[in-house]
């Protein structure tokens, strides 16, 4: 096998997402349920018999040293792998919107290289290797929309309704750093368990970066008032600062995704449907 082509890389909403301590490392304890959507970035991977790692932007530049190409690297290192490989990525996702672009990116790195380097690493040792690569990576290599716990890396399969979802991406980027240095960031929302958000899905918890986000930038409650008056709630994702709100039941017609007559320049709006899995959930067992 020499290449694998259109590779999605799905991205990320967090359904809800709770601060519930901080261990003594300074990493912050969390609770959240992620679910899939739709929106993909889309990547090539060829294999190189010279063992050099390259990446090939096809659409919005990305950093230098980007976290596939870092997902690469360890992957190569610790398999002691000989192969290298062409990276190609067509980016759709935006960055600095708390939808998980850059993990899910990483994620269907490993799960190409993986294959197409012939490793057959299974699940368990995939994931003990996305972790140090960053907390949300784990996720998309486990491959079902998940209540998480812990950093990232504690992982429960559930099974969530499709759904549409109407985002909306203001133009600001929110930096991670801003929001978990804030006052405003709740650190001590009390656990909850599986039974209770099952108990209500759509009304469950908040997120409590949300506020701090705001702080940062006006344009993220004023994302959330526009989905607010469309679709009667909303809620930020991740660290922001993108926005979203359920839009209707998966199994129906995608719904007209209109929250303004005109958005703020550098805005974008996307109607996503909820995934049941990750479309490469089976390439590791």
């Amino acid at each position: 096998m020499r290449a694998l082509y259109d590779l999605p890389a799905p991205a990320k909403l967090n359904l809800f997402l709770h601060v519930v301590g901080r261990r003594d490392d300074g990493y912050h304890l969390l609770q959240s349920v992620f679910a899939l959507i739709d929106w993909c970035d889309t990547l090539h991977v060829e294999r190189r018999d010279d063992g050099r790692l390259r990446r090939h932007d096809l659409g919005a530049p990305l950093p230098d040293d980007d976290l596939c190409l870092r997902a690469a690297r360890l992957l190569q290192t610790e398999s002691a792998c000989t192969l290298g490989a062409d990276l190609s990525i067509d980016k759709q996702v935006p960055w600095g919107a708390g939808l998980g672009g850059g993990s899910s990116d990483a994620a269907t790195t490993l799960l190409a290289l993986n294959r197409l380097w012939g490793l057959r690493w299974p699940r368990e040792r995939m994931l003990a290797l996305a972790l140090r690569l960053g907390a949300d990576v784990p996720f998309f290599v486990g491959g079902r929309n998940a209540w998480v716990e812990g950093i990232g890396e504690r992982l429960t399969p559930i099974e969530l309704a499709p759904r549409w979802y109407a985002v909306l991406k203001p133009a600001v980027a929110v930096p991670t750093s801003a929001v978990y240095g804030s006052p405003l960031l709740v650190r001590d929302t009390s656990p909850a368990t599986i039974f209770d958000f099952s108990a209500n899905p759509k009304g469950f918890g908040r997120n409590d970066m949300q506020a701090p986000a705001g702080a940062y930038s006006s344009e993220v409650a004023e994302a959330l008032a526009m989905l607010e008056a469309r679709y009667g709630a909303s809620r930020m994702t991740g660290s922001g600062s993108a926005v979203f709100a359920e839009a209707g039941p998966g199994d129906a017609p995608e719904p007209a995704m209109k929250v303004a007559s005109a958005l703020p320049a550098g805005w974008l709006q996307r109607m996503c449907r909820g995934l049941t899995r990750h479309p490469l959930a089976d390439w590791s067992v």
